[in-house]
């Protein structure tokens, strides 16, 4: 299949600077005749497309600024731009200046500044700009980088997130020692303790703490997380979410795991409270609670504190629930306590009286109203995936994507049953593009409970044709294959090659309450195969374009897991496999992860413990059943399933002298980010499928 060339990133960019405001939300997309005269969406396109994500409105109101982020083919990497756009639906969206020298994390500030992060300097600093966005004026001047930061409600101080050496004194002490580690000659690195590798990096001794500046410039950094043994923001994907200043701005309430010798196995993050800004220690305002708390937000009178927290340690997918906390009392108290479905953020109403949550619900994700004294549940978005939300005086402004769109932004009021408007279009070159048609289905699965699913026709459908299928299954395994975009995994890549797509989101999965999320702990290779088997079966009588006899099964992490467990335990039943970063020895698996806190809820204990557990629905052990045809993608600095799993993979497939084939990415995680390693994973992948299926006449 010959690829066409992507746009530049200054071409896509020239492209963003002139793009019109919409009237309202798109409807989904019909196999009309019209549409099928379009080309279909592909892999490329869907590799080509803006990025929009990050939405923040200004005090007033008014304005809300965004980041996009095109992609340069040629230089192999993302390139970002800050967009500002008025919210009274005149004018266009302006790109500001300021991202040519590059800006990111744009935050406003109550002075009416915009502030933001930007290397410009040498390093990454805080910045801050007008809503012109025509000039910046560097705010911090530190030793080290800013990974993360926060104003104060004044703007008068800044927290910001700097990577230390925690036994140090002082930032020249980190500094120096970084120095003198980049200088020595020897490369032996020791360690004494756990995490010696996290995600993709290997540990070097520093910790993420928090430094209070004044904005002004004035004074030296205040280290107010001084002595504390653990990162805040928590590493690797933790962001300013988990820290905040109390309303009156004179401490900081942040979110922290202590290390110690224990963090690899656990999920005892508490909430702590700095005493003053004077770097004088911390409260821990959560020890009754050993499971997870994080994501503080001050109620608009400062009187309470919510935030989220699960409830069994050491799970990492338990139900985010709603806490509560008094601020002059400490006491707690769980909101909406029978809400079934699991906070993925939240915030406050302005008026204090409800809490705005965005959670995973039946194949969407959507916005809800909490309110805060009886704990009632109001749905205020449907169909589609909201990724971020952000308040007006008369509404929200919020990031939404579904199967067939990237992330755009929407506006809607506090009241009434309209649509929401769509005030952005980043994307406008895939209104030419043709998708497939989705549709959610559901069937009885395993001890007959309801489970969900998702089939879309191929992109371009014709009736009484049969189409091969592309059978995705998710990982996690806690997540789910829904209505939203993806630029990893994007069903509709599939259904634009010709494929009918089949996704069942199996007991394991999240959105449908926490039980059904539980049900695959300890139960990895016999629930969920029950409902994909089911799920698949079901999909085949109810729609008579899927041809059953004509398909491959695509997995990744969890789902390269399942892989290699359908592969040794219904072989036969698809004509290829393709397998991403999956485990293939779980006793391997359970000494080799970094998040050893994952392995042992999920299986039962430490492989020692419970042996039993590890062993019970293990691929390893079925490989003497394994026949069908596996692409095996890996990569080198995926930590989360090191590369021995792969490896192992490739080596029993060959062993056996099964059609194989292992690509390896020496620079990539457990996920393929660098636009030409993504190009080539697709190449891959879709040349895989093309090889084994069939296409429709």
């Amino acid at each position: 299949m010959r690829c066409r060339s992507l746009l530049s990133a200054t071409a896509a960019l020239a492209v963003l600077t002139a793009l019109p405001a919409l009237a309202e939300a798109p409807a989904a997309p019909e196999a009309t005749a019209a549409q099928a005269a379009r080309q279909a969406f592909t892999y490329t396109d869907m590799l080509n497309a803006n990025r929009l994500s990050d939405p923040r409105v200004s005090p007033d109101g008014t304005k809300v600024v965004y980041s996009v982020r095109a992609t340069d083919m040629a230089a192999n990497r993302g390139v970002s731009s800050l967009f500002i756009q008025d919210l009274n639906g005149q004018g266009e969206p302006r790109r500001l200046a300021i991202s040519d020298g590059g800006a990111n994390t744009a935050r406003w500030g109550s002075d009416g500044a915009l502030y933001f992060l930007s290397g410009r300097s040498g390093s990454s600093q805080v910045w801050k700009t007008d809503a012109t966005g025509a000039a910046a004026t560097q705010v911090t001047n530190l030793p080290l980088d800013v990974n993360a930061y926060r104003l104060s409600p004044d703007a008068s101080k800044i927290a910001v997130s700097l990577a230390v050496y925690p036994d140090c004194d002082d930032l020249a002490c980190s500094v120096a020692r970084g120095e003198a580690e980049e200088a020595r000659k020897s490369t032996g690195q020791v360690y004494d303790r756990m995490f010696v590798r996290h995600w993709d990096t290997w540990a070097d001794g520093t910790q993420n703490h928090l430094f209070v500046v004044n904005a002004d410039g004035s004074g030296d950094p205040v280290w107010v997380t001084h002595g504390f043994d653990g990162d805040t923001p928590s590493k690797p994907f933790g962001d300013e979410g988990e820290f905040t200043f109390t309303p009156q701005g004179d401490a900081i309430v942040f979110s922290a795991r202590e290390a110690g010798k224990s963090e690899p196995w656990s999920t005892n993050f508490d909430l702590y409270r700095t005493n003053g800004l004077t770097g004088e220690g911390f409260t821990n305002l959560t020890d009754d609670n050993d499971a997870w708390d994080t994501g503080p937000v001050f109620s608009p009178d400062g009187r309470t504190l919510a935030y989220r927290a699960m409830a069994r340690p050491g799970f990492e997918a338990d139900r985010w629930q709603i806490v509560l906390m008094d601020v002059a009392t400490g006491s707690k108290r769980e909101v909406a306590a029978n809400w079934d479905r699991s906070a993925d953020s939240l915030q406050w109403s302005r008026d204090g009286r409800s809490l705005f949550v965005v959670a995973g619900d039946v194949g969407q994700t959507k916005l809800f109203q909490i309110d805060a004294a009886n704990g009632a549940v109001i749905p205020i978005t449907g169909e589609g995936h909201v990724s971020a939300v952000e308040q007006t005086p008369s509404g929200f402004v919020f990031a939404q994507d579904t199967l067939t769109r990237p992330t755009e932004l929407f506006v809607k009021t506090f009241r009434g049953r309209e649509m929401p408007r769509r005030i952005t279009d980043v994307n406008p070159q895939l209104d030419a593009r043709a998708f497939g048609e989705a549709e959610q289905f559901s069937f009885p699965g395993w001890n007959d409970e309801t489970v969900h699913g998702y089939v879309i026709k191929p992109a371009n459908y014709v009736e009484g044709r049969k189409y091969p299928v592309a059978f995705l299954i998710h990982g996690g395994p806690q997540g789910s294959f829904g209505n939203s975009w993806s630029y990893r995994w994007n069903p509709e890549t599939y259904a634009g090659a010709g494929y009918a797509v089949v996704m069942i989101d199996f007991h394991g999965s999240t959105g449908y309450g926490q039980g059904f999320t539980d049900a695959i702990s300890q139960h990895w290779g016999d629930r969920p195969l029950e409902d994909l088997q089911k799920g698949w079966a079901a999909a085949q009588e109810r729609y008579g374009f899927l041809d059953g006899d004509n398909a491959c099964a695509l997995g990744a992490s969890y789902g390269g897991y399942m892989i290699n467990w359908i592969a040794g335990n219904w072989p036969g039943e698809f004509k290829c496999l393709v397998n991403h970063d999956g485990v293939f020895d779980v006793r391997g698996m359970g000494y080799g992860t970094e998040e050893l806190w994952f392995t042992e809820w999920e299986y039962g204990g430490t492989p020692y413990d419970n042996p039993e557990g590890y062993e019970r629905f293990n691929p390893v052990h079925h490989v003497a059943k394994w026949e069908d045809p596996m692409l095996v993608i890996q990569g080198d600095l995926d930590f989360r399933i090191p590369t021995s799993q792969g490896l192992s993979t490739f080596t029993a497939l060959q062993r056996r002298g099964i059609e194989s084939r292992l690509i390896v990415f020496p620079d990539e995680n457990h996920w393929v980010l660098k636009p030409q390693n993504s190009l080539q994973w697709h190449n891959e992948v879709f040349g895989w499928l093309n090889q084994h299926l069939n296409k429709a006449d």
